[in-house]
């Protein structure tokens, strides 16, 4: 894997992860804490693997803000973006789709034409 898209790559599998625990966290272990049992088991053992999980995201997407060179203001936002349910999803195929776009965009810019 090239240097350059193995922060991506990272990006792309812990955004996916973050909003996995974060969604079983939000509509499994809470209700069931607050509706059923205070104290159950499944509230740490959802809630400490998220904990984790989302501070290595944080760490990806600061690499990946420092890599691409991105504005302040939307590290920060690609940050919080792991906080909401489902917003990480979109957020994250968005962030993709720019790359990509990005990536292609030099490659077919330095590409020499052909002289007549």
């Amino acid at each position: 894997m090239e240097k350059k898209r193995l922060p991506l790559t990272l990006y792309r599998v812990l955004a996916y992860v973050t909003g996995v625990w974060l969604l079983l966290l939000t509509f499994v272990a809470m209700p069931v804490k607050y509706l059923y049992d205070e104290d159950t088991w499944l509230m740490p053992a959802i809630a400490i693997p998220h904990g984790y999980i989302y501070m290595v995201y944080v760490l990806v997407v600061l690499w990946l803000a420092m890599d691409r060179k991105w504005p302040a203001l939307r590290t920060v936002g690609v940050m919080l973006a792991g906080t909401i349910p489902v917003l990480g999803f979109f957020v994250e195929h968005r962030i993709v789709r720019q790359e990509k776009a990005a990536e292609a965009t030099p490659q077919s810019a330095s590409t020499p034409t052909a002289e007549r």
